[in-house]
């Protein structure tokens, strides 16, 4: 089965619910880049929480068919990236999160509703 992007969004949404991911934002780069279609970004409080947060993503999406094209960061825990192509999932520290501040730095992007409905 092949997913489309806004099906990915919404496993992926609630999967990081799931785990307690906090701060949970979803970015619409579809006009202002060709990296992806959406970025899904959340907080974790600690390593250990990024880390089950993103994993617990993976093993969702896994669940749908759907595979990651490459995951970066995982062991450090500060910032994960899990990457599904036309989705990009960040999963950040608090620290790492305000730091870097893709929000901002994306600017231009519209802010999407996910449902979290299952």
């Amino acid at each position: 089965m092949t997913l489309n992007p806004q099906q990915v969004l919404d496993i992926a949404y609630r999967a990081a619910e799931d785990k307690k991911a906090t701060d949970i934002t979803v970015l619409d780069i579809r006009h202002i880049s060709i990296i992806c279609d959406y970025f899904l970004i959340c907080t974790g409080r600690s390593s250990t929480q990024v880390q089950a947060v993103a994993e617990h993503i993976q093993d969702q999406l896994e669940e749908s068919g759907v595979r990651p094209l490459r995951r970066e960061g995982f062991r450090e825990g500060t910032w994960v990236l899990l990457d599904y192509g036309d989705v990009v999932i960040h999963v950040f520290q608090e620290m790492e999160r305000s730091f870097y501040n893709l929000e901002r730095l994306w600017g231009d992007a519209q802010v999407v509703e996910v449902s979290a409905k299952g």
